[in-house]
């Protein structure tokens, strides 16, 4: 081994890394997959494309993060802890409001139980202690069963888990017979893209997809076909 330093070397530009280009579903491949899959998961499929969330973000809705009046749904503590607001996609509000109802008639099942309540984020729990078991602070995607937890006598209910869906998914993929390799953050990305071919402004979709940086966003730029008029022309024949 050549124990020497190499000394300054001029003229040397890093490599830089290309720009991942995510999978986009079309429109009819993403109601194929809706289709083969069970309640609740048709649901969340639908909830991740129809207002592009995060996965976690999905699962981690809550009864009050819903507002009808207004058609806004209320992200908290996304990606960077930002919270940011979507509207609700209007074919969605009766399926939405059973899914309440659902949730509603698990809680009364739950209360006569004498159950401890949903799992809380601590500042909330700290501050008023019997928050767990207002109907309020449900989870909109409950867990099946509920849990013990470790240390203590409580029996809370979680959200459902991420790995559930994420194998849900996959089943329903390959039961549709794609030939695009689809996960669950696959939506996400297709909300954005579609938005962009109905000529959605770049600034508009990374309000709603909640990215800081505007260079995130337009990666989708990729993803579709482009629909800028390429003609050769003067300005003085527009």
């Amino acid at each position: 081994m050549i124990q020497k330093e190499f000394g300054k070397i001029d003229g040397v530009v890093r490599a830089k890394r290309r720009p991942y280009i995510p999978v986009v579903l079309s429109i009819e491949e993403v109601n194929t997959i809706i289709s083969v899959l069970r309640h609740p998961y048709d649901l969340v499929v639908k909830m991740l494309y129809g207002c592009g969330l995060r996965l976690f973000e999905c699962l981690n809705l809550r009864i009050n993060n819903f507002n009808f009046d207004a058609g806004i749904l209320t992200v908290h503590d996304g990606k960077g802890k930002k919270d940011r607001t979507i509207p609700i996609p209007q074919v969605l509000y009766d399926e939405l409001k059973h899914q309440i109802d659902n949730v509603h008639a698990l809680h009364q099942k739950d209360l006569s139980d004498k159950y401890d309540g949903a799992f809380m984020f601590d500042s909330i729990e700290k501050k008023y202690k019997n928050a767990g078991k207002e109907f309020i602070w449900q989870w909109f995607f409950p867990a099946k069963t509920l849990t013990e937890v470790e240390g203590s006598h409580e029996i809370r209910r979680y959200h459902l888990h991420e790995s559930h869906v994420q194998k849900a998914i996959k089943k329903a993929v390959n039961k549709a017979r794609l030939t695009k390799r689809a996960t669950a953050h696959t939506f996400r990305h297709s909300y954005a893209s579609h938005l962009l071919q109905a000529n959605y402004d770049i600034r508009t979709i990374q309000e709603l997809l909640g990215h800081s940086d505007v260079r995130t966003t337009m990666i989708y730029t990729h993803t579709v076909k482009s629909r800028t008029i390429k003609e050769r022309r003067s300005p003085l024949d527009f």
